[in-house]
């Protein structure tokens, strides 16, 4: 089992050059979310193409390689400079592996592996998260570990929950707006998953006292029938009857 501790000293090794710096308090507590990660990804075994995505600095696909051994990794982020730490900390791994490092936007067909195993995106933030899911749909992965991030009005979904909050009474205070609004936009999010063949469970991976964006999408393609069936029927009863541009493309495959 892979601890916080595990991690930190890791990080510290790994991306702190200066004698004396120790690691910054938002570091500490993604140490124990990139822990909390590391053990689902153990679960789930090592074999085949991991694609950290969103990734920033790749704490968790570079560390997937250090710690557990992973030896196919393809890293994809749009800020040149996370990718430079990337690259500075690539050369401290004491485990060989096949890393590719992409620099652009998710949606990129050309940067993701056929099949990958694996697809992981920590804190993919707001409409990033739906170009993750639209992504790992497309190139068929076997497994995703998603952890959204930010949520707004640039997120697809996010008219019509504003649209149905109005439409059912919903009272105007913003911590009860909010609360429904994340809700209809992870249920949008889980049945466009399970709509296109993939079990899907949501569920907390770190106390809300490490990160208030907390809920963890694990998604398993089975390509279930049924179960596809139903739950593009219970996402067509979610999304409603009324059009809305910004929800093109969020079809999922079992969506007619």
């Amino acid at each position: 089992m892979v601890t916080p501790a595990d991690v930190e000293a890791k990080l510290q090794s790994m991306f702190i050059d200066a004698s004396g710096t120790s690691l910054r308090r938002e570091d500490l507590k993604k140490a124990v979310e990139v822990a909390a990660l590391l053990n689902e990804l153990a679960r789930l075994g090592r074999e085949g193409t991991l694609v950290d995505v969103a990734a920033g600095k790749s704490y968790l696909g570079l560390l997937a390689v250090e710690l557990l051994g992973f030896e196919n990794l393809v890293v994809i982020e749009r800020e040149e400079k996370r990718l430079a730490d990337v690259r500075h900390a690539m050369r401290k791994l004491t485990r060989a592996a096949k890393i590719e490092l992409h620099h652009g936007d998710v949606a990129e067909p050309s940067f993701w592996p056929r099949s990958p195993a694996i697809v992981t995106a920590l804190h993919a933030c707001g409409p990033a998260s739906d170009a993750v899911i639209d992504a790992a749909l497309a190139c068929e992965a076997k497994w995703l570990l998603l952890v959204p991030c930010c949520y707004g009005a640039t997120i697809p979904s996010w008219a019509t929950a504003k649209q149905r909050a109005d439409e059912l009474g919903m009272p105007g205070h913003s911590e009860v707006q909010k609360r429904f609004l994340h809700a209809f936009v992870d249920g949008e999010r889980t049945l466009r998953l399970e709509a296109a063949g993939w079990e899907t469970t949501v569920v907390p991976f770190v106390a809300p006292t490490v990160t208030p964006h907390n809920l963890l999408f694990r998604a398993r393609r089975l390509k279930e029938p049924r179960r596809m069936a139903g739950a593009s029927m219970q996402r067509h009863r979610l999304l409603g009857p009324h059009p809305n541009p910004l929800l093109k493309g969020l079809k999922g495959e079992g969506d007619t």
